[in-house]
């Protein structure tokens, strides 16, 4: 009797304990629903956004308390496209630094003055609004510099990839993959040709988006000669050796202005550090020497 009944309570705590184990476990039970929602089983830890995408959207409220016409935008556009940054998130990003460091500038200064003087508060406000434009065209002049440092060796390369039997579109895209490691920017524009070329837009399209991308005279020279021999039907690869040949003369006569300008920039750290240093050395002994000469005969008067 005492066997069976401590059959009995073993069997019935290994059923009450598997039941619970088993409403707890299945995904479809509403006991086991409610264990985890009160913490028994951990939540899965949500993935964090990337910082870019926090910041775009700390700063698309900003962005979008900035009044901005449809030319103003297309201009940004332009400009950011100029200076690498191709995503449409990035005009919203330029938006609020922009808005965000004039609020800044706002701040700083009223902390320290508060109204007192408002011509300044509004002269530093304007200034932080227009940092990020000075820094964004800094950007733009830096990388046009270095993608017209690059054109003649890409040219180079392009008319004996031409002379060598490729047509101008894998001559392009031959000469983009060469120069991935010595100029990146024109690798990546020459890329960006061959990508749209293979997508079935026309050539003379391509080109002109390739100058329009990258806003250099040269390049824009370039483009232009390559329509014109695209419409007459002249050779692609004479037309290069001409222009290349002068692009090497205006970068020449380039660097012949720029050493012609050096004279006159000269002359301001002449004046303010050289000059002073000089006068100080020839003049300033003889100038002790008349103090010891002169300051005797008037402290006997």
């Amino acid at each position: 009797m005492v066997l069976a009944l401590t059959i009995f309570v073993f069997l019935t705590i290994v059923v009450i304990v598997f039941a619970f184990g088993a409403a707890a476990v299945v995904p479809s039970s509403v006991l086991g629903s409610r264990l985890r929602e009160i913490g028994w089983q951990r939540p899965k830890s949500q993935t964090k956004p990337a910082i870019r995408e926090r910041m775009q959207q700390a700063l698309d409220p900003l962005s979008r308390a900035l009044p901005s016409s449809a030319t103003n935008v297309s201009q940004t556009k332009a400009w950011l496209i100029q200076a690498g940054y191709r995503n449409p998130q990035h005009v919203t990003i330029y938006r609020g630094l922009r808005v965000l460091f004039g609020a800044l500038c706002f701040f700083s200064v009223f902390v320290f003055t508060g109204f007192n003087s408002p011509l300044l508060l509004l002269g530093v406000t304007a200034f932080g609004f227009f940092i990020p434009r000075f820094l964004l065209k800094k950007k733009v002049k830096e990388r046009q510099l270095r993608l017209r440092l690059g054109l003649p060796d890409g040219l180079d390369l392009t008319v004996i990839c031409v002379e060598a039997g490729l047509s101008l579109d894998q001559a392009m895209m031959r000469v983009g993959e060469d120069l991935r490691t010595a100029h990146p920017e024109l690798s990546g524009e020459f890329h960006l040709f061959d990508l749209e070329t293979r997508a079935g837009k026309p050539r003379v399209e391509a080109l002109r988006n390739l100058a329009e991308r990258t806003g250099v005279d040269d390049i824009r020279s370039l483009v232009s000669t390559l329509i014109q021999t695209d419409r007459f039907g002249t050779s692609v690869a004479q037309a290069l050796r001409v222009h290349s040949d002068s692009l090497r003369t205006e970068r020449r006569q380039r660097a012949e202005e720029q050493a012609a300008k050096t004279t006159v920039k000269m002359i301001i750290p002449l004046v303010l550090f050289v000059m002073p240093s000089l006068i100080f050395v020839t003049v300033g002994p003889a100038v002790i020497q008349l103090l010891h000469i002169f300051m005797p005969a008037t402290g006997k008067r």
